[in-house]
């Protein structure tokens, strides 16, 4: 799909994350392409990218229906093995550079993890190429950035603008123990953008993940208010977690 006039926004009302992100670009694309999600043909689309990335992780993600207060949208549900694998920047570099990508998207989905490698290295005072992802290094993370630049690169808007990112108090649980929200690795991702308070709860923990917060900085998009253009597509996708009150969930507007 190519329009030198297509216009991309993406308002994130309670957060981002990798899978997110790759829900509201694959619905978009489903669109364009006359499919409709949630569908065997959808389904098989999908599959046919994630082939291109690794021919193994065909079938492994699909675009279902999920409503949240009553109001219909979308979320990707991912379906991979557990792994114990915890895998370094050259591994995953491996990964992206051996897959049938476009050119384009190799370089962004490269670029998301090694602005991501070089967070984590400044917040455990190490080498970047001593650093070993955790989270950010299973094969659904590495699958969400790759397929998250494929989809953006078969959109091919001339602008994409992002809202700007909201932040929250509370804790997360991850590989390092319990640590405060932002992680320190998001924290250092968030540097010179756009953060503005949560409207539901001030606790919620964390909003924006590693990975959206690397694919933010790593595709070609700004940050700001919704842009003036006529509206042809939209999207309205929901994450995993549940906040009492707010939907947790992204927009996605694309028009010209």
């Amino acid at each position: 799909m190519t329009d030198e006039s297509l216009i991309l926004t993406i308002r994130p009302h309670t957060g981002a994350s990798g899978d997110m992100l790759l829900a509201g670009l694959a619905t978009l694309n489903m669109d364009a392409a006359g499919l409709a999600p949630d569908t065997p043909q959808a389904d098989e689309w999908l599959a046919g990218l994630c082939r291109k990335i690794m021919p193994d992780l065909a079938g492994t993600v699909v675009i279902r229906h999920r409503a949240v207060n009553h109001v219909a949208g979308w979320h990707a549900v991912v379906n991979l093995p557990h792994e114990h694998e915890h895998r370094n920047l050259a591994d995953i570099l491996g990964i992206i550079d051996a897959s049938d990508m476009a050119e384009a998207p190799k370089g962004w989905a490269k670029a998301a993890f090694e602005v991501l490698a070089a967070a984590e290295a400044a917040v455990h005072g190490v080498d970047i190429e001593q650093v070993h992802f955790h989270e950010a290094g299973a094969l659904d993370s590495v699958l969400d950035v790759c397929l998250v630049c494929e989809l953006f690169a078969l959109l091919s808007p001339s602008t994409c603008v992002c809202g700007p990112l909201p932040m929250a108090d509370g804790e997360i649980n991850c590989a390092h123990g319990l640590i405060p929200a932002p992680a320190p690795a998001v924290l250092r991702l968030l540097a010179d953008l756009p953060v503005r308070p949560f409207e539901g709860s001030i606790d919620a923990g964390e909003l924006v993940t590693p990975t959206a917060a690397a694919l933010l900085r790593a595709l070609p998009l700004e940050f700001g208010p919704w842009p003036a253009m006529r509206i042809r597509r939209t999207a309205i996708i929901y994450g995993q977690k549940y906040f009492h009150g707010a939907a947790n969930g992204l927009i996605f507007a694309l028009g010209a």
